[in-house]
C-alpha cells in the first residue's frame, strides 16, 4: 500500500466541553491512568524538542517521571544535547502520542532543573543496574564501539562492588512548567475534538477545529 493511501477511522470516543475540566491536569492524569490500564508498551513515553545551541530543533523519547500541578518531571544526564539545549534556551514542547487510544497531548512551557534533594530521592529509588548505567554513560558523546561501551559499564561495576551508588553530579531531574497543553482524541470523519488550555493569571481552555 502507498503512504498516501493508507488511513483508518478513529473511533475511540470524543470529547465533550461538559465534561472538560478547568484545570488540565486532572484530564492529563486521567488519560495517564487510562494509557497505562491499557496495557501500552510505554505508557509514560514521551517525546521531548528542544532548540539546540545551532538553532536547529531536536525530539528525543524520554519516561516522564512524576506530574503535578507544577509540571512534568523528566531525569537525564546533565552534560547531553538536550540539557546543553535548555541551558541555553528553557523552552520546551513535549508530546504524548497514545495512538492506541486515539490520543495525544502536547505540552508547551519552560523547563528548570528540579532540586538536588527530589533528584537524590529518585535516583535512589533506581534499579542499581539503572544507576551504574548513569555513571558510564557519556550520554551524546562519540564512542567507538559497543564493546568499548560495555567495557565502561564493567569498569564502572567494579568501582562500585560492594558499596551503594551515589547520585551523579552531572545527572538529575527536570521539569517542564506547562503554558498550554492540548488535548486530541480522534474522531469519526477527521473530525476530532481538540482542546487547549492556556495559562495567564489562570488556565483558560478553549475548542480548537480539527
Amino acid at each position: 500500500m502507498e503512504l498516501q493511501d493508507y488511513r483508518r477511522q478513529y473511533t475511540k470516543g470524543g470529547l465533550r466541553d461538559a465534561s472538560m475540566p478547568d484545570h488540565p491536569m486532572v484530564l492529563f492524569e486521567q488519560w495517564q491512568r487510562d494509557a497505562s490500564a491499557a496495557g501500552l508498551a510505554d505508557p509514560t513515553g514521551v517525546v521531548v524538542a528542544t532548540v539546540q545551541p545551532d538553532g536547529s530543533i531536536r525530539q528525543r523519547f524520554v519516561l516522564l517521571k512524576g506530574v503535578s500541578e507544577h509540571g512534568f518531571v523528566f531525569f537525564t544526564n546533565y552534560n547531553s544535547d538536550k540539557a546543553a539545549a535548555l541551558a541555553q534556551n528553557d523552552r520546551s514542547s513535549m508530546l504524548f502520542p497514545w495512538n492506541e487510544l486515539d490520543r495525544q497531548v502536547s505540552v508547551s512551557g519552560k523547563v528548570e532543573k528540579i532540586t538536588e534533594s527530589e533528584s537524590d530521592a529518585y535516583f535512589a529509588a533506581r534499579p542499581r543496574a539503572s544507576q551504574i548505567a548513569a555513571w558510564t554513560s557519556q550520554q551524546s558523546q562519540p564512542i567507538a564501539s559497543r564493546a568499548a561501551l560495555e567495557a565502561q559499564y564493567q569498569a564502572t561495576l567494579e568501582r562500585f562492588d560492594g558499596n551503594d551508588v551515589a547520585r551523579p553530579p552531572h545527572w538529575g531531574g527536570f521539569r517542564l512548567v506547562p503554558e498550554r497543553i492540548e488535548f486530541w482524541q480522534g474522531g469519526e470523519d477527521r473530525l476530532h475534538d481538540r482542546f487547549v488550555y492556556q495559562y495567564t493569571n489562570g488556565w483558560n481552555r478553549s475548542r480548537l477545529q480539527p
